[in-house]
């Protein structure tokens, strides 16, 4: 059977790769975006997403704009760090043309909590951004507190953070969404820093799909050499770029990528350490385990799948 799949992106260049991914396995049906804020605005989230499933040829899938920054931090702005690393239009300053269709009246978290209502176990929900919109399906449904399968692109459990030292991106941007993931849910994958950071894209990669001579080729190639470009001053450290969100969507449909820790989550709220995602002391000794936390990763394995299937599609497009 087929699973059905949700992604819930803020669409910047490595929620664009996981978009790709997403419709280049056979193994998974996309039935729905949502979009979030983070690496860009919500608006521009919905843009993108939309943009990217024209230019792959893929109008069937629908996008739904997902709520705004928390309330408690309701003045949300693009950090400069993400500006810098995703372009100010989140997707490495390439353009593609608008697409020719608008994001669903349908609200996100309504999409969200129907979704897991009507395909409960057959659904899993991969979100790569804050977790603001789960949080508030969280808040809007029993259903979906007690039947959502998440694999999450966050946080950082044995390395340090990329915001400060404890802080991954994602979970510093909305840390009380992310904590309220953590402990209300029955069923949540952590894809951190952990693992993501073991799997890196090169040059020598993206020029394969410049080869292809295709639009799809060439967006992939353009949007990921400006990442990588962006790591050289930021993790010169690392060679490469980190396929963080595209990690997170190959272990939704494999899992046998990753090996994971069982246990049971929670994130700081306050200072000095907010955002931190550590394990929680007042669960430790629970048997029912709530999360798995992933701290090995087949890389091999995961980068050859992730270049062939991203060929495969480029392909697909339109010759230059």
């Amino acid at each position: 059977m087929t699973m059905k799949l949700i992604l819930d992106l803020d669409t910047g260049i490595d929620d664009a790769l996981a978009l790709a991914y997403a419709l280049a396995s056979p193994e998974a049906e996309l039935i729905g975006v949502t979009c979030t804020y983070g690496n860009v605005l919500v608006e521009d989230s919905v843009r993108n997403t939309l943009a990217i499933l024209e230019l792959f040829g893929r109008t069937d899938v629908p996008v739904f704009a997902g709520p705004g920054h928390a309330s408690a931090q309701s003045s949300f702005e693009v950090q400069e760090i993400s500006a810098f690393i995703h372009g100010k239009n989140g997707i490495g300053e390439v353009e593609i043309p608008d697409a020719q269709r608008e994001a669903e009246q349908l609200s996100a978290v309504d999409f969200l909590v129907e979704s897991v209502e009507r395909f409960g176990e057959e659904l899993v929900i991969v979100p790569t951004g804050p977790s603001t919109t789960i949080a508030a399906a969280i808040e809007a449904s029993n259903v979906f507190r007690e039947n959502a399968n998440i694999v999450m692109m966050g946080g950082a459990l044995t390395v340090p953070g990329n915001v400060n030292g404890w802080s991954e991106a994602n979970v510093y941007q909305d840390p009380e969404a992310a904590d309220k993931v953590f402990r209300q849910l029955r069923n949540v994958t952590m894809i951190g820093l952990d693992v993501t950071l073991q799997t890196l894209l090169t040059t020598k990669e993206t020029a394969e799909w410049s080869k292809l001579g295709t639009v799809g080729g060439n967006f992939l190639a353009d949007i990921t050499n400006y990442y990588i470009n962006a790591y050289k001053t930021t993790s010169p450290h690392l060679g490469g770029c980190g396929l963080h969100d595209p990690l997170a969507v190959a272990v939704a449909i494999n899992p046998g990528l990753v090996d994971t820790l069982g246990i049971n989550m929670k994130v700081d709220t306050q200072e000095p350490t907010r955002g931190r995602t550590i394990g929680d002391e007042t669960r430790l000794n629970d048997p029912d385990k709530h999360a798995a936390v992933a701290v090995r990763v087949d890389t091999a394995a995961f980068l050859e799948q992730f270049m062939n299937r991203l060929s495969v599609l480029a392909q697909s497009t339109p010759v230059v």
